[in-house]
Parts: structure tokens; sequence; C-alpha cells
């Protein structure tokens, strides 16, 4: 490399024998880079000295390493002649400084030169290195554009990760919140009388989750009026009120006190009054108040209906704040959503009301769903039978007839265009009221009775429910999809408290008819196999102590599955929930599973019942698996009353318990929540058996039973 450097300075490469001076540049250049000087050096001078595949010429000679140090050495001779000529007092190392000196300034002023001209392929072709100060007006114009561009992309791409960065790490976001969904429970009141606590699910604070809703009855002391009564000792009394409480935490949402206890919650009628009322639309709305009650803002949450024994009150779903207050009579039913009768464009509801002596007969009263005043009369129906009030229940026939199912100990039917017209004398302005189906008019008892008899047979009717899969009573919503469901299906009927039907609704005709023993609670539909017809969870006692848990098949009443467990003296009906596969999981409280055998035989030879059970449990089934059963949960709490709410976003389920805490004086009321898949994933595993259905495993592996239910998943019912 320096013998490269020495040549290309034009510098002297050789021991000059005449000066006898020494150059190093020369003595660098050493064997060791013969090659690499090759590599840089051997160039064809004139494209002639190319070898070709004739052999090599003398040009290829020439071109070699020999050759070209001996040109290098003339080259260099005449160099040294010429120097010497020119400065003959120097000696050797001063003319060699002189030429470098040279060089370099000759190399430095081509180079300002380029630059100042402007000349080359930089200043003509704008493809050279001619950026200097006096570069061209365009190329400073594709500059600027350059930068515009770049700017306009830099720009969104930055706002769009800043707005990114604040959604995730500055908003609040409540689906975490949603992901952890912590167990919780809380004490609410107590526990007084005989009826079940009100219980009802709806979506309070609009997070897509549904909240919930419950009846509470506690002590209150009023040591203040205690003392201007003159009384020594505090003065006690019971304060009712209906409590929202937020399904994710557990914390109390709004609180509002009645006048007394509360008997069901139903939530979900939505206002839509006319745009030429404003006041109308503001008391709907939650703006306006009782009369003489201040505005709270303007609010467009739903109607909640509160019902006691004689009074009937609507509030806000979002507030908790009261519209409205009626007492249309002793309430011996829930609310039933109708279409609007009076043309003020919001539905309109009916209620069973009986006699403060109830002497009478049952009564149906039509009400505003406005302000809750009454439509007309009420409208007394004479029925001979008595027992457990049916209903009333909103069916729509296949020609889109409106028909109400009532009755008490029977189930009857009668037009809701009859209702309408023997309430207020009028003829009904509704044009859906006006249609007739034939075939259920040819059902009248007699053509001068307004009444259809739905059920047949001497037994009264305990429970009349829709076949409905994942149907769950204790919703109580007005849901214009679970109406319309509830109105395309068939009824089954529990009569007495051994026998069980399915009527179909088109002709009112009996499907199947089974018996079996006392069967406890409301049956609860779901899908146990794949034929489209929901199924029934029933539970029933065999014998004292004892309880058979059963699945009847809805299309031929036959039995599916059945375990007998220990009773815990509960009547608490079960629930079933949709998963995502098509099936549904069944849902019960019971105690110990017992054998199949000897059990029964053992307690009724003995005349003894068994002690009972003080642990009550929580179970799953799932179809896939009918020899295992999950231990969800287990409590010494005597559990009143159950709801399951579906997540949507999460694929999961909240099971709702209201319990009586029979630890506390008075009994505690205790309000808890559950998520079904955190159960799922941390409950106990038991087998009842092997299964004897053709094509199933006889003994599933427990990884393999782990893995299917923690990979479960929920879905609402359509």
């Amino acid at each position: 490399m320096a013998a490269a450097l020495s040549r290309a300075l034009k510098l002297p490469g050789k021991k000059n024998s005449e000066l006898g001076e020494y150059d190093p540049l020369t003595q660098a250049d050493s064997e060791d880079e013969s090659e690499e000087d090759d590599l840089v050096l051997n160039y064809p001078r004139n494209g002639l000295g190319r070898s070709n595949c004739m052999g090599a010429g003398t040009t290829d000679l020439r071109g070699g390493r020999a050759g070209r140090l001996v040109d290098d050495e003339d080259e260099v001779e005449e160099e040294e002649e010429e120097w010497r000529e020119r400065h003959p007092s120097k000696n050797r190392q001063e003319r060699d400084e002189l030429k470098t000196r040279q060089y370099w300034s000759q190399r430095d002023s081509g180079r300002d030169g380029i630059g100042e001209d402007g000349g080359g392929q930089g200043s003509t072709g704008g493809a050279g290195l001619g950026l200097g100060s006096g570069s061209d007006p365009e190329e400073k114009r594709a500059r600027v554009r350059g930068a515009i561009r770049t700017a306009f992309f830099l720009v969104p791409l930055c706002c769009a990760v800043l707005l990114v960065l604040l959604c995730a790490f500055l908003l609040p976001c409540k689906q975490g919140e949603l992901d952890k969904r912590p167990q919780w429970e809380r004490e609410l009141g107590e526990v007084k009388g005989v009826s079940l606590p009100s219980l009802a699910l709806w979506d309070v604070d609009n997070d897509t989750i549904e909240d919930v809703l419950v009846g509470v009855t506690q002590h209150t002391n009023d040591s203040t009026l205690a003392g201007e009564m003159g009384y020594s000792k505090e003065h006690t009394d019971l304060e009712h009120s209906v409590v929202a409480i937020s399904a994710i935490t557990g914390e109390r949402l709004w609180a509002t006190v009645m006048n007394e206890s509360v008997r069901s919650v139903q939530c979900g009628l939505q206002p839509q009054p006319r745009p030429a009322a404003p006041r109308l639309r503001a008391v709907l709305q939650g703006s306006v108040g009782r009369p003489g009650a201040s505005p709270v803002g303007r609010n467009r949450g739903s109607v909640c209906l509160v019902m006691g024994s004689c009074g009937l009150t609507a509030v806000n779903s979002a507030t908790g704040k009261i519209l409205w207050s009626v007492s249309p009579g002793k309430i011996v039913s829930q609310a039933v959503s109708v279409p609007d009768l009076n043309g003020d464009s919001v539905p309109d509801f009916l209620i069973a009301t009986l006699p403060a002596d109830e002497a009478s007969d049952l009564s149906l009263v039509l009400l505003s769903g406005v302000r809750g005043t009454r439509i007309g009369q009420p409208v007394p129906f004479n029925l001979t039978t008595q027992g457990k009030v049916i209903g009333p229940e909103l069916h729509v026939t296949g020609q889109g007839a409106y028909y109400i199912l009532f009755g008490l100990g029977t189930v009857e039917a009668v037009s809701l265009k009859d209702i309408y017209s023997q309430a207020t004398g009028k003829v009904p302005i509704s044009s859906m009221l006006k249609v007739n189906d034939a075939s259920w008019e040819k059902l009248r008892k007699t053509n001068s009775s307004s009444l259809i008899h739905i059920s047949s047979g001497s037994e009264q009717v305990k429970f009349l429910l829709p076949l409905v899969a994942g149907l769950c009573s204790n919703h109580n919503n007005f849901d214009s999809i679970s109406n319309a469901n509830l109105s395309r299906s068939d009824w089954v009927l529990v009569c007495g408290s051994s026998r069980l039907s399915v009527v179909r609704e088109r002709d009112v005709h009996t499907q199947w008819t089974v018996s079996s023993a006392a069967i406890h609670g409301r049956p609860a539909p779901g899908q146990f196999n794949d034929d489209g017809i929901p199924d029934l969870l029933i539970q029933q006692s065999i014998s004292p102590g004892v309880r058979k848990v059963q699945v009847i098949d809805g299309a031929s009443g036959r039995g599916l599955w059945e375990a007998e467990f220990a009773c815990p003296q509960l009547e608490l009906e079960g629930s079933t929930l949709m998963t995502t596969s098509g099936l549904s999981v069944f849902l019960f409280w019971a105690g110990d599973v017992q054998p199949l055998k000897n059990l029964t035989k053992a307690t009724a030879s003995q005349g003894v019942a068994p002690a009972n059970p003080v642990l009550r449990k929580l179970y799953l089934l799932h179809p896939a698996y009918p020899t295992i059963l999950l231990e969800l949960a287990s409590t010494t709490d005597t559990v009143l009353i159950a709801a399951v709410s579906y997540q949507e976003q999460q694929k999961d389920a909240s099971y709702i318990t209201v319990s009586a805490r029979p630890t506390s004086k008075p009994k505690a009321q205790v309000v808890r929540s559950l998520s079904l898949r955190a159960s799922i994933a941390g409950g106990r595993v038991l087998r009842l058996g092997e299964d004897k259905r053709a094509g199933g495993a006889v003994r599933p592996g427990a990884f393999e039973i782990n893995k299917f239910f923690k990979q479960l998943a929920f879905r609402q019912h359509q």
C-alpha cells in the first residue's frame, strides 16, 4: 500500500544511485504486498493487453508486474531530472517535500473549484455532489417538498401513538375490573316472615353487566321520636327499601325507602312518550318526580316497578328516584307488559288483584305505563276452583292474537281485547287487539263465556312455565325478546305434587304426561341433548331426608339423568345456562351424594329420617360428562332465592343468591355473587359411576375433565 501511495503522489520509489539517497516508501513495498499490488494496479492500459483464448501476447507481459516496474522507473527518472533542472540548489529530501505540498494544494484547489463553479454532474444533471451555497433553486424546492411530506407522515403517526398511550395508561379501564371479578357478599337487612325475598337483575350503571336489585327490611332505632312521645325505651320500627348493588364490586349504588315490604321488582319498562307532551316526557325520564319534588336532572334510565302487597311504585332504574306510586288493591301477581291500550305511545301493563277480604273473585286490572293510573275498571272472573295463583302471562298466537293466561289452581286464557272491552266499555283503538285466532276461539267453554280452559285433569296446577331453555324466573324483566320467546314456546304444567306434562301452544293438546314423586320447586328448562327441545331439571322427595335430582326429556318425558342426595330441606329451584356448544349446564343445591341403592330401603325399614345436613352444596352438571359433578361452593346459610346473570364480554356468568344466615340473631339477609368460570376452575370433581351410554368414555381422566370444564364458555339464549 505504501508503494501505491508513493506512485499516486508521483514520488520516487527507489534508491538513487547517483545521489546516494534512500526512499523509505519504496522500502515499505515488500514482497508481502506483491499480491495486493497486483489486485489494485493490475488493470489494462488501453484495452489491448487483455489475454484471450489464443494465448498471451506482448501486452500481457507488459501489463504484468515486471512491465509495470520498468515503466515506473522510467517515469521516475524523467521526473527527477526535470526537478533537478528546476531546483538545482535543493537536495532530494527538499524536492520531495515540495512535490508533496504542491500535490495537496492542487487537490484542494480542484475541490474548491468544483463547489464554486457548480460544474460537473452535480450542477448540470443534479446527480453530483455540488450541494454548496450556489445550488439550483429547483433543488431547494425539492428539499422543501421532501420535508413537508415527511412532516405530513410523522405528525399523524405521533398523534396516533399518543392517543393509544393515553387510552392504555391514563384512562380508567373497566375491563380490568371485570377481568378480576372477585367474589363478594353483603349483609343487607333481616329475613322476616315466610315469603321469599325479592330479587331482580338489571343493568343500573350502564356497564353492560346486570346489577342486583333486592328488597331489604331492617330495624331502625329512632331515639328522638321516643323522647318526644315520652317513651322510656327506644322506639323501634321496620324500614323497607329496595337497594341496587353493583354486580362487579358489591357496592351499593342507590337505595329507595318504600312504604311497605317489597314483594317483587321488575325492570325494563322503556318510556317512549309522544313528542307533544313535554311534561309527560320529563316525568318518565326522571327530570320531574312527584308533585312538589325538586328536579334532580335529566335521566334517560328505564323504569323499575316495585310491588308491595297493596302498592305499586315506579322508580328510575339509574337513580332510584320515585316517579309515581299507586294503590290498585291487594296485588297477588307480578306485572305483565301489554301493548299500548290508551294511545299514548307507552306500553301499558296488567296485574292480578284480590279484594282485601278475599271473598270476591280474582280480578285483572289494566294500568297505564305513564303514571300507573287505572284503565277502566277491574275485570273480575268467577273461578270455581281455589288454589295457587297462576300467571298472569301474555301469550301471542301464531295469528297475532293476544291472550292472557291466568287462574287459581287452573290455567285459563282470555283475550286481551275482551279484557279491554269489559274494563272500558269501548272497542280497542289498537289494530293489534282486533286480531282474532279462530283455532283458539273454538276452545271457549261456552259461547257466553270469555274463558278458554287450558289445563286438564282433576289436580290443581302448581306451576306454569314456558318451555324455553335458559329461562330464569327471577329476572322479572320487561324484556321484549324474552316475551317473544315465551309466546312461541310450549308450556310446562306441574299438577298436584307428582304429575308433570307438556302442552302444545298451537292447539292446547297435551303432548306427554309423567308421574313422579313429590316435585319440589319449579322445573328448570335446559338443553341436555341436541334434539332442539329443552329438557327439564326437577327435584323430587323420594323418602325422608333423601332427594332425587332428575333430568327429563322435553320431547318424550323419559328420564335422561338422575342422582340421589341427602336432603338439606331446601325449596330452591334449579337454574340452567347455555354454553357456546349449544348444550346447557344445570345448577342445583343439595347435600352429599348418596348411593343409588340400599339407602332408600334402609331408611324406610328403620322408619327414621337421616339427620338434616348442615352443609349445603352447589353442584354443576354438564351433559357431556353425565357421571361427573362439579362442587362449586358450599355454605351453612339457607339459600332462599337465586338467579344467574350472564356477561357477554367475558363469556362468563355470575350466580347470585340471597340467603338467611342462621348464626346471627335476628337472621341476617346475605347477598352473594359467585363467578361461575372461577368457581369451575377451583371446583371439586365428584364421580358418580361409569358412563353406560353407547360410545361414551368408560372413565375419563382427570386431565381431560379439568381441561374440558376450564374451557367452558357461556352465551345468552337466543
